[in-house]
């Protein structure tokens, strides 16, 4: 099944042309289905990048899903047109009367200021907790993670020696989790961070598991017992040259930066990257609308909070 947008987003002919199943709103209006809702909070500055890659995960499961985009009203993007944000985002004023299915909160380059720094920060602590009245599941994505789990459990984050760059071995921490059901022994996911949080520090909040870790990269997924909640460390919905990308973009700027582990054949740059994580990148997000969001939340949204505050909802695996 699709992800429903808007007839003329950017993305739409890309995923089109990649066989994903995108439908326009004007097909979609003529089917009787209960799609699913889902937000995407937008915080990285290249919009419509993120934005496809987002779609491209989402899309590549047997769900119809309806994509809201949004994005902070406090900040002010300077690597999107106007106008794309006009035409196709929503801001949290806009949608906080709505409720949800499921939400997706990206990742942002700040890992080098501290969360009262961002200009949005209020603005973000605020759509996180209207989040755990008015989202059933929410996917939180590196940065977003650490900011996430920061404001709810008070968990920090640490600066690394280097960035943690490149695609690395991750295993589950146990058997029979369901965001991970269909996964080999060893899977991959990208990273792309200057900073990190810590097992120790998880480990002192109730709340939260550790679902998977990389020996290298250290926690890779995080969630609530209750799974209403999913943050995740690395980059599962990159696309084969997003590290190449900001390899590239970091030199050019003249940062120190060293080649993204794991990626490009015998370290040449100069080689087209081998692609090693697309398909448990898919699998993942298909697992999480199916498993987290579509067979838990409330067929009509309105009994959503009832729901939750009746505390009929069983910890899942």
């Amino acid at each position: 099944m699709p992800v429903k947008v808007k007839d003329n987003l950017p993305a739409k002919e890309i995923l089109t042309h990649e066989n994903i199943f995108v439908m326009g709103e004007d097909r979609a209006l003529h089917q009787d289905i209960r799609e699913l809702g889902i937000v995407i909070l937008n915080l990285m500055p290249t919009k419509i990048v993120t934005e496809t890659q987002f779609l491209r995960v989402l899309g590549n499961s047997p769900l119809q899903v309806d994509i809201t985009l949004s994005h902070p009203l406090n900040h002010r993007s300077k690597n999107t047109p106007e106008e794309h944000l006009m035409e196709f985002y929503k801001t949290f004023d806009q949608i906080k009367d709505r409720r949800f299915d499921g939400m997706v909160i990206t990742g942002a380059p700040l890992g080098h200021l501290s969360f009262e720094e961002v200009d949005y920060w209020e603005e973000l602590e605020m759509i996180i907790d209207w989040a755990n009245d008015h989202v059933f599941s929410t996917l939180y994505s590196c940065w977003g993670s650490e900011a996430g789990l920061y404001h709810q459990f008070g968990i920090p984050k640490y600066p690394l020696p280097k960035k943690m760059f490149g695609v690395f071995p991750h295993h589950a921490c146990r058997q029979h989790i369901r965001l991970l059901r269909g996964f080999d022994d060893v899977f991959y996911i990208p990273h792309s961070r200057h900073t990190e949080i810590r097992r120790e520090d998880i480990e002192q909040v109730p709340e939260l598991e550790i679902l998977a870790e990389s020996d290298e990269a250290g926690v890779a997924v995080v969630a609530t017992r209750d799974r209403r909640q999913v943050f995740l460390m690395a980059h599962p919905e990159y696309e084969s040259y997003t590290l190449k990308y900001e390899y590239e973009r970091d030199l050019a700027k003249g940062y120190e930066i060293e080649l993204p582990q794991n990626y490009f054949p015998n370290d040449d740059p100069n080689q087209p990257p081998i692609v090693t994580w697309r398909a448990h990148g898919h699998l993942l997000y298909s697992n999480w609308l199916n498993y987290y969001v579509y067979q838990e939340t409330p067929y009509d949204l309105q009994y959503m909070q009832q729901i939750m505050r009746a505390g009929k909802r069983m910890t899942l695996r």
